[in-house]
């Protein structure tokens, strides 16, 4: 191991090096250069002076992370979580928010001009979030039989807490859990839920599930809010049905302080990681809580997909009203529509909406879900998308005057942007959580005749480096 200078000509896996953090990069690191390599350093801010290690290099890159900082950047702050640097959760929280916000745009701008070819593109400011803590409405824990230990706790614990963590894993370790006992996005109260579910546990030495093994018991706790109706719910699964447990454990689920709503417990043997269920046994509530979302109120089960953060999604959707220009006599398409929580938004303001998704079971939520809240102008398709657009007669729909997609992470697959760009609409809004696959859809878009007119990021996930952008499309004629 040897100390480099920044002009140093050769790097080596196990040097350290002075570093001028220049830029915050994708995926959370930052950008520094030595000698024209680029290295991208975890744990730095934009404008920090730092001492590196090096601990994987390449031919056009090295990878490194902070040993010592030398000189704070004036946008370092003091992250308000103790578990931050190893959860891996919350990557930007020791930056300043209007510096998050910041970097967010700029990574937006660099994706539509670097991977779309869009040179000229108007990027807006990123919309925060009005309240950057407490804004998940969802966390979904874990528990495990191997505790990952904070330096201050080494030497600290006791063996048999040491079997015992129920918390969140610890990045690219999946069989050690970091014992969380505050999380500062979700509510105070959630924490509760979390802190008293593990004492409960470790008061009665129920083992956690092992995935090294397979034995054991309990495997993930969720904790679901409504953030404008307050209500709450817990979902445990576990390997095995207890039932006088499970009814303690309810008992203690209604403390006040608590505020659950309901509490579902799920049972499963299979060996993935996620947390769903084979049986659901309910115990307190009707396993379900509400939320509201603009005029609507969705009715949540453990498994339902809903938007993490309430607040941000109705601005975010408020974002793709106004982008599409609705008018009263529009038909609005809403491809990838999942629960219809798009479709069910913008409703009352056309004259139809057709929302199209693969997902069966998502389909019927939605249409549940309209039923509900009385909304008679929509109709909810299973169908594969290109299937949808390239046979649209069979389905006896209305043609559209205005699209909406919202496509998952990897973005459209190329015969759907064919499609799309075929169909002839003249307003297309991309609702995007991914601005690498946004940027490339977008480009090929460009080539049925559709230029963009506007893009605006929104902060959906404050200290974290995603972002999601509402982007508005129009065509042009000219292919």
């Amino acid at each position: 191991m040897s100390l480099l200078s920044p002009d140093t000509p050769q790097l080596r896996r196990g040097d350290i090096i002075e570093l001028e953090i220049e830029k915050a990069a994708f995926e959370g690191r930052c950008v520094a250069r030595s000698g024209g390599l680029v290295i991208f350093v975890d744990g730095a801010v934009p404008g920090d002076r730092v001492r590196a290690f090096i601990h994987k290099k390449k031919k056009q890159f090295a990878e490194a992370r902070v040993e010592e900082l030398l000189v704070p950047s004036p946008h370092r702050v003091l992250p308000r979580c103790r578990h931050f640097g190893v959860c891996g959760g919350c990557k930007w929280q020791h930056m300043a928010y209007a510096q998050q916000l910041r970097w967010k745009r700029e990574h937006v701008l660099d994706a539509f001009i670097r991977i779309g070819g869009l040179e000229d593109v108007r990027v807006n400011e990123t919309l925060p979030a009005e309240e950057p803590f407490w804004y998940r409405n969802k966390m979904e824990f874990s528990f495990g039989e191997m505790r990952w230990l904070l330096p201050d706790e080494l030497g600290t614990v006791d063996r048999e807490a040491e079997l015992f963590a129920l918390g969140l894993h610890v990045p690219k370790r999946y069989d050690r859990i970091l014992h969380i006992d505050e999380c500062h996005l979700e509510s105070p109260e959630s924490n509760a839920i979390l802190n008293a579910t593990r004492d409960f546990f470790l008061a009665r030495s129920i083992p956690a599930y092992s995935t090294r093994t397979h034995e054991g018991d309990l495997r993930h706790l969720v904790i679901r809010e409504g953030k404008h109706t307050g209500e709450r719910m817990v979902f445990l699964v576990s390997t095995q049905h207890r039932e006088d447990v499970m009814r303690d454990y309810a008992r203690m689920l209604q403390r006040p302080e608590l505020g659950v709503s309901t509490f579902v417990h799920g049972i499963t043997t299979r060996k993935s990681t996620v947390a769903i269920a084979d049986e659901e046994i309910v115990y307190i509530g009707d396993g379900t809580i509400r939320e509201q979302l603009g005029r609507n109120v969705f009715r949540i089960s453990p498994s339902s997909f809903f938007q993490t953060n309430t607040l941000q999604a109705e601005r975010l959707y408020g974002l793709a009203e106004q982008a599409a220009a609705l008018t009263p006599d529009d038909v609005v398409w809403d491809l990838y529509c999942g629960t219809g929580t798009i479709a069910l938004f913008i409703a009352r303001d056309v004259r139809h909406v057709v929302g199209v998704e693969l997902n069966a079971a998502a389909i019927e939520d939605a249409r549940r879900n309209a039923q509900d809240n009385g909304i008679e102008n929509t109709t909810f398709i299973t169908a594969d998308i290109v299937d949808f657009i390239g046979k649209r007669q069979e389905f006896d729909v209305p043609s559209p005057d205005v699209i909406i997609t919202d496509p998952p992470r990897a973005g459209m697959h190329p015969k759907v942007v064919e499609a799309v760009g075929r169909s002839g609409v003249e307003r297309l809004v991309y609702v995007s959580c991914n601005p690498s696959t946004s940027a490339r859809d977008c480009g090929m878009l460009r080539e049925y005749g559709y230029v963009v007119e506007d893009i605006t990021p929104v902060d959906m996930f404050p200290h974290t480096w995603h972002i999601e952008c509402v982007i508005s499309l129009r065509k042009t004629g000219e292919e």
